[in-house]
């Protein structure tokens, strides 16, 4: 393969991984190994470079690779918000996905035991299911969104699982946070997608819903999310509190039709800088957990 060649087909990869989104994926899980063990281990460093781009590559590449025929219609395709990987890059894509994960989920296993392999499996069931076609969870309007959740959520579960944690009740009202927070991050990304999912035959939680109750649902579930907060240890009933950006950047679109539901695209714009903002200030609340607790 030329140089050129070469050096292009790695861009498309890393653009197909969507380098912005690595941290959501890599933070869940170093953060609630971290937290658990205190110490960085080698399960910590495999797990956190895992969970940062093949994992990624995994979900989001394969995704372009299936997706490809509705997204080549979507003007939004093309960039951070999903790549558009030529026929010729498909191949190429799966092949990588699926090569750059095997090595670290062997290292993996090998650390693990049977409960984190099962929870392991169901996280990469999970990835794959969205898009494989004859599964095609993206497709089911509610198990899209739930399927998303598990993509960021279940790092975070595979590490605690992997550490030896104990599932205390704080500990699952926090994860129903996450779990409730990313059904209304997907529902509401959903919305902007509308009308060409529609045009491409795609069903969606967007497209049964319809835009306007789609968002609001998207603000219920943030609601919720704050609400199981409320539950965890202190000082993680101050993170309800980081629900607010997220409705406040919805709040808008709460009465946007199917005809113009394209517009959300600048709240969906907002929400992944949003993400970065919020992503500090929790890393600030572990941190303080961490001293507390120590």
């Amino acid at each position: 393969m030329p140089t050129e060649t070469r050096r292009s087909a790695i861009i498309d990869l890393l653009t197909a991984s969507r380098p912005l989104s690595w941290v959501n994926t890599a933070f869940p899980f170093a953060a609630a190994y971290l937290l658990t063990t205190r110490e960085v281990d080698v399960a910590f460093i495999v797990g956190t470079l895992f969970f940062l781009v093949p994992y990624n590559l995994a979900m989001y590449g394969v995704n372009d690779v299936f997706d490809y025929a509705s997204d080549a219609a979507n003007p939004r395709k093309g960039g951070v918000e999903g790549a558009l990987l030529v026929p010729d890059r498909h191949r190429l894509t799966i092949v990588a996905a699926i090569a750059s994960c095997a090595p670290f989920v062997v290292v993996l296993l090998a650390l693990g035991d049977p409960a984190s392999w099962a929870v392991l499996a169901v996280s990469l069931f999970a990835v794959a299911a969205y898009s494989v076609p004859g599964l095609r969870f993206k497709e089911v309007p509610f198990l899209d969104s739930l399927t998303s959740s598990v993509h960021f959520v279940s790092p975070a579960v595979y590490a605690l699982v992997l550490a030896g944690a104990a599932f205390t009740p704080p500990l699952l009202a926090l994860l129903l946070a996450f779990l409730a927070w990313g059904v209304a991050s997907h529902a509401f990304g959903a919305v902007q997608d509308v009308v060409p999912d529609r045009a491409a035959g795609i069903a969606s939680i967007a497209t049964a819903l319809g835009a306007r109750r789609t968002v609001r649902f998207a603000i219920a579930m943030w609601v919720v999310a704050g609400v199981f907060m409320l539950a965890t240890s202190w000082p993680g009933p101050l993170a309800a509190l980081l629900v607010v950006p997220y409705i406040a950047t919805a709040a808008p679109f709460a009465g946007v039709t199917d005809a113009s539901s394209g517009r959300s695209n600048a709240g969906w714009r907002r929400f992944l800088a949003i993400n970065y903002v919020v992503g500090f200030l929790v890393t600030m609340l572990l941190i303080w957990y961490a001293a507390i607790t120590a």
